[in-house]
């Protein structure tokens, strides 16, 4: 069986989910952080080690070649590491004497020469995230690629602008839209940014004196980052979790923004707005009991995600807190949540991206809801107008006035404005315009389409950088 297939049948930190029959962590998600994946990421570490330690003469070249030729974890016999862990009762001790005596002619002698377990599996961590970040980005330039496409669309498309959820103002629906694009757009940000400060080697030895590298270690450190395709940190983060709490925070934030736009779209499809809807097939079921239900299933499942990731951040915090050199109380807290945030993180943004891959627009039901509610969103535009006549706080207090009384009575705010006398000020053209919803978009469209550009320049960019090679490991080959 190969490792992608042995990914496929991994429970390790993942969830079903019976959502068009996807669990809640994605093919990439099960690939990073199976068993199985882990293991190679440690023997890919090992590898990087003894290779560049031969290249500086610390060990024999020959013996660094045979120790990277079987670095492969498809090599081992994962029953005897699994039960060496057992037996030791050590993380890593298992898995390195299982294969020592893998490598051949005695050359796992030097496996691990001078290192200490947490320099592997702090740097291995570190390729972990990695991949996260590079899935993500992807997932992130396909959102945003389509909601780009999406926003120019409606740009124009005048919809209800709602506050506190009560009408407020018309908008152009592509706005609404920008919005979600933009906050995506820091994301992307944040985690380009975080790359080299989060995605670190650990190479220090026991306590961080780097004493076992002997007069070449700083120049270890360096090559050996280099050749893992990781930042070199300036000294040791044993217990520096801030790294880490970085990096959950951030993707929890990514989730957080696929959680809002998910739950915008989920109310938006209410009947009673009937705006958005996601797209649906025959033969989804909404209900055992109701067959005319379609549920926004799928917005439902990204809220969910978004709420699960959130919770993840406080573990990561609270790995921060750690006793002097070493104190792997920290190193235990984020085994499980840094699978757990990207497993959720990486879900969100998958699901997200069907929803808005095959989200429907409804522009004449987003006119009619803005226009039922016209005596309401026109205020605003009324009271400027006024305003030029009679004083802008003059003219807030005459159309307050008259706009709570055409709600509670139900008179028309335009029959209320003309009895009153208010309308003297104002000619009959100036106050048809006020009443056309349609014509008070303000900006929308200029600030989409600016979004749009930027959503389409980062994206090229995005792409210019995800298409870069990356520095081959064993884990490439598997």
């Amino acid at each position: 069986m190969s490792t992608e297939q042995a990914c496929r049948h991994e429970r390790s930190h993942i969830v079903d989910s019976a959502f068009y029959g996807h669990r809640y962590s994605t093919a990439a998600s099960r690939r990073i952080f199976c068993d199985r994946c882990r293991f190679q990421r440690w023997l890919d570490v090992e590898a990087a080690l003894a290779l560049e330690q031969a290249a500086l003469g610390i060990i024999p070249a020959d013996a660094a070649r045979k120790i990277a030729a079987a670095a492969k974890v498809e090599r081992l016999d994962l029953g005897a590491v699994r039960a060496e862990i057992r037996r030791t009762s050590h993380s890593l001790v298992g898995l390195l004497r299982v294969f020592q005596a893998s490598v051949e002619d005695g050359a796992g002698e030097y496996v691990h020469y001078g290192a200490t377990t947490q320099d592997i599996q702090d740097t291995a961590q570190s390729l972990e995230m990695r991949d996260v970040v590079d899935a993500l980005e992807h997932e992130l330039l396909a959102i945003v690629t389509r909601l780009a496409d999406l926003a120019e669309t409606h740009a124009e498309t005048v919809a209800l602008g709602r506050t506190h959820a009560q009408p407020a103002l018309p908008i152009g629906f592509g706005l609404k839209i920008a919005g979600w694009m933009d906050e995506i757009l820091r994301s992307g940000e944040r985690l380009r940014a975080l790359r080299p400060r989060v995605l670190t080697a650990e190479l220090f030895g026991g306590v961080g004196t780097m004493a076992g590298f002997g007069d070449q270690a700083i120049d270890l450190l360096r090559g050996f980052s280099a050749r893992l395709g990781l930042s070199a940190a300036p000294v040791a983060w044993h217990v520096a979790r801030d790294r880490i709490a970085e990096f959950a925070s951030t993707l929890a934030i990514v989730a957080g923004t696929m959680g809002r736009i998910a739950d915008e779209v989920r109310l938006l499809s209410r009947p009673e707005f009937g705006e958005v809807e996601e797209e649906w097939r025959l033969g989804r079921v909404g209900s055992s009991t109701m067959p005319h239900k379609r549920n926004p299933e799928a917005c439902e499942q990204t809220v969910m995600l978004s709420r699960l990731a959130a919770g993840t951040v406080g573990v990561a915090l609270a790995a921060m807190s750690g006793d002097h050199e070493r104190d792997s109380r920290s190193l235990r807290l984020e085994w499980a949540c840094v699978p757990e945030v990207s497993h959720y993180t990486l879900a969100a943004c998958d699901i997200t991206r069907l929803i808005v891959d095959g989200l429907k627009v409804h522009p004449d039901r987003l006119l009619e809801n803005t226009k039922v509610v016209t005596d309401q969103i026109v205020t605003e535009r009324l009271m400027l107008a006024l305003g030029r006549h009679i004083g802008k706080q003059t003219a807030h207090e005459h159309v307050y006035e008259l706009s709570q009384e055409s709600r509670t009575t139900g008179t028309s705010l335009e029959e209320l404005i003309r009895a009153n006398g208010v309308a003297q000020h104002l000619g009959e053209e100036e106050l048809a315009g006020i009443f056309d919803v349609t014509s008070y978009l303000g900006h929308s469209a200029e600030l989409t389409m600016y979004t749009v550009a930027q959503a389409r320049a980062w994206a090229a960019e995005t792409r210019r950088l995800l298409g870069k090679p990356v520095k081959e490991t064993a884990l490439a080959h598997h």
